[in-house]
């Protein structure tokens, strides 16, 4: 069996009665490029602290690649961090930020910008390398922190919330192309990120943290299609989450269910249920057009709302706000339902 490359022993890290992070265990395997994912406060960023050095565990033991680091300083360990603020060098080139870490080493100059070049290459900026930070587009920035962790060969690089100054659009480019390089690099990445859309996007797992707590660890559709409790549910995309009377009348169960808004179909109440699917009757409370789809609020008997996405294939926005205070009914199969919280 693989050593993992990181693994969390009953971690804890408390500052006074505050418990950051409470009791974790966390295995990361080698090469994978894995997400912790949660809310501000929920103990990410603290993991990730603990994993580089930066902090020390109040109990429990951290393992590189089999080997305890708990108390070992950052730089005897062979791990990088890439931070949100890039932390470039202004007065420098970028060849001379990337190549600082060798430097550093004593690695000769020849050879120090022959892997300059190589690793620019690879960040997809050759020819970049006589600019200053300052003639750079936040994306080009971020590429090349990038390339100056890399260059160092770390076994594990750790990246704190890093797209997280860059706009909408320049996030999802290089959400795609941080991929794309921890592919080619082939070592362990370990993402700190508050965006679900950002670790469903990029991750080969997740683990969502809550409070101090790991809530989940699994593939993205794991931890989408099949939250192990309301707070993934609710925070990992949109969930409509039902429980008691209404989930009886639904299911036959009180147990607690969640269903994802794009898996229901809004019919009309006359619409008969296809065998194995679920349904129920409503009213349309709300419609909010989004041009790529539409978002429904129903209300069903028994009072609550459960929320329904549809693609607008055919409708135009007309189409669909003419849909409020229509009753309906809602029907979708049963395999898309998932049992919360045991």
């Amino acid at each position: 069996m693989t050593t993992p490359a990181i693994r969390f022993d009953k971690v804890s890290r408390h500052f006074g009665d505050v418990k950051a992070v409470d009791n974790a265990d966390i295995e990361i395997r080698d090469g994978e490029f894995f997400s912790m994912l949660g809310p501000s406060g929920s103990g990410k960023t603290t993991c990730l602290r603990m994993i580089a050095g930066f902090d020390r565990p109040t109990s429990g033991s951290i393992f590189l690649y089999g080997q305890d680091v708990s108390d070992l300083p950052p730089y005897e360990r062979n791990v990088n961090t890439v931070f949100q603020d890039y932390a470039l060098f202004p007065h420098m080139t970028v060849a001379d930020n990337i190549a600082y870490g060798l430097m550093i080493k004593g690695v000769p100059k020849k050879e120090r910008y022959s892997q300059v070049d190589e690793i620019l290459d690879l960040v997809r900026l050759p020819g970049f390398g006589h600019r200053k930070p300052s003639q750079l587009s936040g994306g080009q920035r971020q590429r090349v922190a990038l390339a100056r962790a890399l260059i160092n060969h770390p076994k594990v690089l750790l990246l704190d919330e890093p797209l997280g100054a860059l706009d909408l659009k320049l996030r999802q480019q290089m959400q795609v192309e941080l991929k794309s390089i921890q592919q080619r690099v082939g070592i362990t990445f370990i993402f700190v990120t508050h965006d679900q859309e950002e670790a469903l996007t990029m991750s080969d797992r997740i683990a969502v943290f809550n409070e101090g707590k790991i809530e989940q660890v699994g593939a993205p559709s794991d931890v989408y299609e099949r939250p192990a409790s309301p707070f993934v549910a609710g925070f990992v995309g949109t969930s409509n989450l039902v429980s008691g009377e209404v989930a009886k009348r639904i299911t036959g169960s009180e147990q607690m269910f969640s269903v994802r808004p794009e898996k229901i179909h809004l019919g009309s109440a006359e619409d008969k249920p296809e065998k194995d699917m679920l349904t129920i009757d409503g009213l349309v409370r709300d419609v909010v057009y989004l041009g790529l789809f539409t978002r429904y609020l129903v209300e069903i008997e028994g009072g609550s709302d459960l929320v329904v996405v549809e693609q607008n294939l055919k409708t135009t926005s007309m189409d669909v706000l003419s849909a409020k205070g229509q009753k309906v009914r809602l029907l979708w199969h049963k395999e898309h339902i998932s049992r919360v919280g045991g």
